[in-house]
Order: C-alpha cells, then structure tokens, then sequence
C-alpha cells in the first residue's frame, strides 16, 4: 500500500511520535511519504517534502492558496508513487492552528484523495481558539485514540464502517539511569501546562511525609502556562512548601525515575493517556487522579488502576463560593459564545448545584486562585487538614503502600501485551485497507461534538477560563 502522511510540522511532541511510530510499524507492508509544513528538527525513515503553506499559520506569513497547496500535495504524492496514494493520513486536522487546512482537504478530496483524519485533541475539548467554525470534512473516514472519542463521534453522527479506534501503541520507554539524584521524592513527569493541575500536586505535598518532596519536571512552553506556573513557584516558595520544580532541567530524567518512590498524576484531562501506563514500564507505581472516561480503556484490558481517586473534594465555603460561582458562570457563557452554542441558565444553575452538592466541590474544578486559596487552609491549620483528610480518606496514607510489586508486574504485563507494536500494526493496515476501499457516506454534527464537551456537569475553569494573575 501507498500511504502518505499529513501533519502541520514534525516538531518534538505527541503527535510527531505517533507518526514515528505508524511509520516505523508498518515500514515494511506500505511505501511511505510523509507531508509537512515545517519538519523542525525531527528525522524520519521515510521521504519527506515540507510544503510551508501546511505550517500553523501563526509561523507561516506568506499568501496561502487552498488550490495551489492542494495542488503541491497532489505533486508531491504523484512524484514519490508515480500516481495516487492509496491512503492519505491527516493528524489533528480539526484543529485550527492552519485556518485553510479544512479548505485545502476539501479540494483534496474533490481530487479522488482517500483521506483518513486522525484527531488526536479536539477543538470542542476546551481549545475554542483553535475551533473551525466551517464544517468538518464530510465523507471521509475518522480515527480516533480512546473509546470515549469514538463514542462522542458515533452519537455526532459518524458510522461504524467510517470510524476506526487507533490506539496507540506503547513501547518500554528507553529510560538510562545516568548518575545519582540529589534526594528521593515523589515524580509528576510532565510539562506542566495548567491542565497538568499543578495546584493538586503542591495539595498532596502537604500529605507526604517530610523527606518526600514532588518534584515535577519541566516548566510550560506557551505564555498563559508560563504565567501560572511563575504563579505556582512563588506560591511554593512564599509558604515554604515541599515541592521542586524544574527537576528534568537539571536532573537526569532516568535517574530521577530510578530514585523516586513513586510517580503521580493530577492531570484533569489527557487525551491518549500515556502518562496512566508509562509509570508501570518504568517499574514504579502511578497514584494521583483518575480520569474515568480515559482509564476504562485501560482497565477494560486488565490494568489495574482501582487504587487511583476520582475527584478530590474540598469545602464550598473555603473558596469564596458566590465569587466562584460569577466566575465559573461567566466562563461557561463565554465559551459557549466562542463555540456559537447556547445552554439555558436553568441548565446552568442545575449543573452548578450538582458540582457543589453537600457544600463540596472538587479541587480539580478550581480556578488557581480558588486552589489556592484550600491549601493556605491545609497549612494553615491542623484542624482543616484533618477535615480534607475525613472527607477525602486517601489523603492519609498517599501511594498504594502493600502489594507494590505484585501490582507493578501484573499492569506492566498488561500493558505490553495490550499495546503490543504487533497488535498496532494489525489494527493500522486493517484500517488502511478499509480507508482505500470502502466508501462513506457521513458528516459530523458538530453542535452535538460541541456538547459532548462544553457540559457543565464537568465544567472546569482550570480547563476552560483564562489565567487571571492575582497580582
């Protein structure tokens, strides 16, 4: 098969190693071209042409012309297999960081083109300045990674036959111990963009014992992150609490593994969900919060992650409840104007008497500020730890303490033999074969994807509003 592969650039992330991956895995059944308006510094086994005019458009300033970069792409593919491709493989297209990305597919497909998009973060998932208003693609096949997009995309009105489930594959990672790390703690590896829910992790610090600092690794690249996370280490180092930031800039990432006693996650969202698997093929155990929509994949296989807390609840009445609720109020309506959709306020005020019910409501829902304000009280005053403690019993004893081996074996053998390379590649040449020779008729509702995401019973403003700076 001859499949070419689509992606605004090849710079260092997520999605340029998926592509790393379905390159490599089906390198020896397709011939390969891969597409890109920026190539960054990223090598490939396979051709690769950059045609600029793919690239976000916030790095490109020149004229773009739907018809002539379509036109590019046809060359390109023609001149690499000497005719059509069988496949065309678009990641993220739904995004709109290339405002004529859409344009461009559409003339692609009036050219015969079978394309397959493949989304890996939806617009509608609290992105609204990367939402297309246009319609998506019509006619063409989807993918997504987890069950819970492939559900949402079903109910908007995508078909069995058009809609395939990609889950990644996931590899031991190539973790090297190089060195000693100057104290054990407890590691949250991430980037630690606002959705990463930093303000949870300096929470639980306050519940680990004294010689066992969090420590998290790298700092945000965009600006609105780098002005919350500044935000969080004055915050650390005006109260004297026992968090380290920055660790991965001058630690070594394998040794900090290596000494840690365990890992965590307080991410309130994720797409894939790398970060709930990984921790076991390090050997390490993971504790923090679930996401329950992305771990039923997971656990639907056989890992075992019945040990990780769903929701962190903390008293109303610590946060300023009638500034939160203006606050979170606004944002929902704001964001619903961003995404040209409506809700009643009586649906509003529903949605925020069942977040707030028994005068709790969870961390994870908090603006900074809010955060803030609850772990002042913890270490502020025994009396409101003991209270968080009663009402959230976990926060006792933090990890999984007993069984820690029999637990790590059983998940990491699950993971392996779930998301297997080989069982990756299966799945992508069947997909790649439906793609090139079944036809479908279909097109995606996108006030129903709209709301699929904008719920207000999940509604969060760490999510879904802006940074405000206290100062």
């Amino acid at each position: 098969m001859k499949i070419a592969y689509l992606h605004y650039h090849l710079k260092t992330g997520g999605v340029t190693t998926v592509l790393k991956q379905q390159l490599a895995t089906v390198a020896r059944q397709t011939e390969q071209l891969v597409i890109t308006g920026d190539p960054g510094e990223t090598h490939l086994d396979a051709d690769t042409v950059r045609i600029p005019e793919l690239a976000y458009s916030s790095d490109y300033r020149g004229i773009v012309k739907p018809r002539d970069a379509a036109r590019a792409i046809l060359e390109a593919i023609s001149s690499k297999f000497g005719g059509p491709c069988d496949v065309l493989h678009v990641h993220n297209p739904t995004l709109a960081k290339n405002r004529y990305f859409l344009t461009i597919l559409k003339q692609l497909q009036q050219e015969g083109l079978n394309l397959l998009l493949q989304i890996h973060d939806f617009a509608e998932d609290g992105r609204p300045l990367a939402y297309f208003a246009e319609s998506y693609p019509a006619d063409c096949h989807y993918g997504v990674i987890n069950q819970r997009d492939y559900q949402i995309l079903r109910q908007a009105g995508l078909k069995h036959e058009g809609l395939h489930l990609m889950e990644n594959t996931v590899t031991v990672p190539p973790i090297t111990r190089r060195g000693e790390v100057d104290c054990r703690g407890i590691l949250y590896p991430i980037r630690a963009i606002r959705r990463k829910n930093i303000g949870e992790a300096i929470l639980l610090s306050c519940f680990m014992k004294a010689d066992q600092p969090v420590e998290i690794t790298l700092p945000p690249n965009s600006a609105t992150d780098i002005i919350s996370y500044r935000g969080w280490k004055d915050f650390v180092r005006d109260h004297g609490l026992n968090v380290k930031f920055d660790r991965g800039l001058n630690q070594d990432f394998g040794s900090l593994v290596a000494a840690a006693d365990f890992l965590i996650s307080t991410s309130i969202t994720e797409g894939f969900g790398f970060s709930f698997l990984e921790p076991w093929l390090f050997g390490k155990v993971l504790w923090g919060r679930k996401l329950v929509d992305i771990c039923l994949d997971f656990e639907n296989n056989g890992i075992r992650l019945d040990h990780l807390y769903a929701g962190l609840h903390v008293p109303l009445d610590w946060i300023d409840p009638a500034q939160f609720r203006d606050k979170w109020h606004r944002c929902v309506l704001e964001n619903c104007k961003l995404f040209h959709y409506s809700i009643s306020p009586e649906r509003l005020w529903e949605a925020f008497d069942s977040l707030t019910s028994d005068g709790k409501i969870d961390f994870g829902l908090l603006d900074e500020s809010s955060q803030k304000r609850v772990v002042l009280r913890v270490i502020s005053s025994g009396r409101d730890s003991a209270a968080l403690i009663r009402i959230n019993p976990f926060l006792a004893a933090p990890g999984i303490g007993g069984g820690q081996t029999e637990l790590i074996g059983h998940n990491r053998q699950a993971i392996l033999d779930c998301y297997s390379q080989k069982s990756y590649r299966d799945n992508l040449l069947n997909i790649y074969c439906k793609v090139g020779t079944t036809p479908v008729k279909q097109e995606i509702d996108k006030t129903i994807l709209v709301a699929s995401f904008l719920n207000p019973d999940k509604f969060s403003l760490l999510k879904w509003g802006a940074y405000e700076d206290e100062k």
